[in-house]
């Protein structure tokens, strides 16, 4: 149900919304809880943009590099757009505060190409989209 709720709100954009929005720890005194739902909705929202399964995303260990991609783009946008610290991003993608260090610089590193910066920032549109009810952002 969470599922399709996150990715309905991401696939009904209202018109005059900011090419990209990032949001500066407006999710204070997050608990465990609710950590854990922003993570799961932003895996599912992953899932269905880049047709790759829940399941596979959510894997414990080691998965291909195409899953491990997608994967690490949720942890940068979490991270950076949703202002959840990496050790909030570690605990609810179920990884290592140091993974999703790791996962931020590549991520970083890797918008140098002007066709992967795109994927990411549409991946950041979709995300600020979806939680812009939570976030204070304007509807």
């Amino acid at each position: 149900m969470r599922a399709n709720t996150c990715v309905a709100q991401a696939e009904n954009p209202q018109e005059n919304q900011p090419s990209t929005t990032t949001f500066p720890r407006k999710i204070s005194s997050v608990n465990d809880e609710r950590i854990s739902d922003i993570c799961e909705c932003v895996l599912d929202i992953l899932s269905a943009l880049f047709n790759v399964s829940g399941r596979e995303l959510r894997q414990p260990g080691r998965t291909s590099t195409s899953i491990s991609r997608v994967r690490q783009i949720g942890m940068y946008v979490t991270h950076v757009n949703m202002g959840l610290s990496m050790a909030e991003v570690g605990r609810g993608f179920g990884r290592d505060r140091t993974t999703v260090m790791h996962a931020c610089h590549l991520i970083e590193d890797m918008r140098d190409d002007a066709e992967f910066d795109q994927i990411v920032r549409m991946t950041e549109r979709i995300t600020a989209i979806a939680f812009r009810q939570q976030l204070g952002g304007s509807e």
